[in-house]
C-alpha cells in the first residue's frame, strides 16, 4: 500500500499537468486530493503495522545483469518521515491555494516533488534511491525559478548546483561500495553486509556522508539552505525546509552510516563538531537577519545542526532524538515560513522586519501573530511540543558522548529564544499607535509599490487556518505522547539493518 504514496502523487501531478492553465480551482482540489492520499496511506499503514520492523512494499526486478532492483520497504523511521511529508504535502497545498498564475503546472510539479521524496524514504536499492534523489531536484527548480520571488533565478540555481555536486559525491561513493562488494545487487540489506576494508570506509565513509549532509545544511557547505528558501514560494519554502532538508540527513543515516560503520568511528568526531557549529552559527546569523525569512532559513541551519550532532553521538536515545527532530523541525519550519511567507508577506509586500513593526501586525492579523507566537515558542523547545522531546533527547545523548558539545548545542538553543523573541516582537508587536495605522499597510513600507491610499489587509483565509492547524496540531500530538513516534523509531534502530553500527561506537 505504502507504493500508492508515490503513485498517487504521480498520478495527481500528470492530471493537473493536463488541465488548461485557466482551470486553477481544478488544480488545488487535484492537488489536494492527492496529497490527502498521501497522508491517509501513511495514516492507515501506520494502524495496520504499528511495529516499526522493516516491511517489504514491492519488490521487482529492474536492471537484473546489474543487481538492480525496483525494491521498496518501510521501518520505523520511514514511516515517520512520511507522516511528515503527507502532513507536508496537506498544508502546503492549503498555504498555496491563492496560486492562480499557471496553477495546474505549479500543483503538477509540487506534486512530483512530492512522489520523489517519498521514494526516496521508501526504496532499498540504492540505485533506486539515487534516481528518486534526482527526479527531486528537477521541481524544486522549476518551483522557485518560476513562482519565486527575491533573486529567484539566483536561489534556484544555487541549491541544483550544490544538490547535483552533493549527489556526485553519493553516486561516486555508492559505485564503489557496489564494485568492492562483488557488483552484484545494489540493496541496500546486501552491500551493508559486506566488510569493506578500513582503509576504503575511511574516504568513502565522508565521501558519501558530505554528499547527504550538503542537503541537510551542514556547515560549511550550507549557503544554499538561506538564498534558497527566500527566494521560493511558500509551499516550495515548507517542502525545502519541512522535507527537502530530511532526504540528506536521512542518506546520512540510512545510507552513509550503515555503509562505512569503521569511517564512521574515525570520523563522526568532527561531524559532530560540525553540526554544533550548524547549531550555533545559524542561531546567531538569525539574530542579526533583517529579513523576515532569512531569520527563519538560518534558524532551519541551526536546528538541522540537531539532527546531525545526534546522528554523530551513536547511542539509542541520541539516534532517536535526531529522526525525532527531522520530524519536529519539518512541522514547525514549515508552519514559520507559511506565516513569514504566506500570512505576512503576500499580504504586506515587506519582509523587512523594520518595515512590518510599523503595522500592529497583531492587531491587523491577529491569527497569524498567534500562530507564530504558538510556532516560535515550539521551535524554542517548550514543553507540551514536539520540538522540546527531540532537543531535550539530542543534547541528552550528546552529553553522554560529547559532554563539552551538548554545552556548545545548549548555548545555541539559548541564542534560539532570542533570535524567535526578537523577530516575533518586532514582526507583531512593535511600533504603530493603536490609532488610525492599525489593520492598514503604509505605503511607504512597500518599497516596489506605487504609493496608494492605505487599505486593510485581506483575512486569513479558512484554507489557511486548516493548514496551521494541522500542523500545530501535529507538534502537540508529538509533545504529548512522543512514544507514537519513538516506538516506531527505536524498533527501526534496533533492527539488523543498523546493527553494523555497533563497529562505529553505537551504545
Amino acid at each position: 500500500m505504502l507504493a500508492w504514496t508515490i503513485y498517487s502523487a504521480w498520478i495527481g501531478a500528470a492530471v493537473a499537468l493536463m488541465l488548461p492553465r485557466r482551470c486553477s480551482q481544478w488544480a488545488r482540489a487535484v492537488a489536494l486530493l492527492a496529497a490527502s492520499c498521501v497522508l491517509g496511506i501513511v495514516l492507515v499503514a501506520l494502524a495496520q503495522h504499528p511495529s516499526g520492523a522493516m516491511q517489504t512494499v514491492a519488490l521487482r526486478p529492474w536492471i537484473p545483469m546489474l543487481g538492480i532492483q525496483y525494491s521498496l520497504a518501510a521501518d520505523g523511521i520511514s514511516l515517520t518521515l512520511l507522516l511528515l511529508t503527507g502532513l507536508a504535502a496537506v498544508a502546503g497545498v492549503f498555504f498555496s491555494w491563492n496560486v492562480e498564475r499557471r496553477a495546474p503546472e505549479f500543483f503538477a510539479l509540487y506534486l512530483l516533488l512530492i512522489g520523489a521524496v517519498c521514494g526516496v524514504f521508501l526504496s532499498r536499492d540504492l540505485f533506486l534511491l539515487f534516481v528518486f534523489y534526482e527526479i527531486a531536484i528537477v521541481p524544486k527548480y522549476f518551483l522557485i525559478a518560476i513562482w519565486g520571488s527575491t533573486r529567484r533565478e539566483y536561489g534556484a540555481m544555487k541549491l541544483v548546483l550544490y544538490s547535483f555536486a552533493g549527489s556526485a559525491m553519493v553516486l561516486l561513493g555508492l559505485l564503489a561500495a557496489y564494485v568492492a562488494s562483488g557488483a552484484h545487487s545494489m540493496t541496500l540489506d546486501d552491500l551493508a553486509r559486506y566488510p569493506y576494508p578500513a582503509h576504503m570506509q575511511m574516504w568513502a565513509f565522508p565521501l558519501v556522508f558530505v554528499g547527504f549532509a550538503v542537503l541537510a545544511g551542514l556547515w560549511p557547505l550550507h549557503t544554499w539552505a538561506p538564498t534558497g528558501h527566500v527566494a521560493a514560494p511558500t509551499a516550495a519554502s515548507m517542502l525545502l525546509a519541512g522535507v527537502v532538508m530530511k532526504l540528506g540527513a536521512y542518506g546520512c543515516l540510512r545510507v552513509a552510516m550503515t555503509l562505512f560503520p569503521l569511517g564512521l568511528a574515525e570520523w563522526r568526531g568532527v561531524f559532530a563538531l560540525l553540526g554544533v557549529v550548524g547549531i550555533v552559527y545559524g542561531a546567531v546569523a538569525a539574530l542579526v537577519q533583517r529579513d523576515f525569512k532569512f531569520v527563519i532559513g538560518y534558524s532551519s541551519i541551526s536546528h538541522m545542526g540537531f539532527v546531525l550532532l545526534g546522528l554523530m553521538t551513536l547511542n539509542m536515545i541520541g539516534l532517536s532524538g535526531a529522526v525525532l527532530q527531522m520530524f519536529s523541525h519539518g512541522i514547525l519550519a514549515g508552519l514559520l515560513f507559511a506565516v513569514a511567507g504566506r500570512m505576512v508577506y503576500d499580504r504586506t509586500h515587506t519582509r523587512e522586519l523594520s518595515a512590518l513593526q510599523t503595522l500592529r501586525l497583531d492587531k491587523a492579523i491577529p491569527f497569524a501573530a498567534v500562530t507564530f507566537a504558538i510556532a516560535g515558542a515550539a521551535s524554542m523547545g517548550l514543553p507540551g511540543f514536539s520540538g522540546f522531546v527531540a532537543e531535550l533527547m539530542v543534547l541528552v545523548g550528546a552529553w553522554r558522548a560529547y559532554p563539552m558539545l551538548a554545552i556548545g548545542a545548549g548555548v545555541g538553543i539559548a541564542v534560539g529564544v532570542a533570535y524567535i523573541w526578537r523577530a516575533m516582537q518586532q514582526a507583531f508587536f512593535a511600533g504603530g499607535t493603536g490609532t488610525e495605522q492599525d489593520h492598514c499597510i503604509p505605503a511607504q513600507a512597500q518599497p516596489h509599490a506605487q504609493p496608494h491610499a492605505q487599505e486593510p489587509l485581506p483575512a486569513i483565509t479558512l484554507p489557511e487556518r486548516f493548514g496551521a492547524w494541522l500542523l500545530i496540531a501535529a507538534s502537540i500530538v508529538v509533545g504529548v505522547y512522543p512514544q507514537f513516534l519513538l516506538r516506531l523509531i527505536d524498533e527501526a534502530l534496533r533492527g539488523p539493518l543498523f546493527a553494523g553500527l555497533s563497529m562505529g561506537g553505537l551504545r
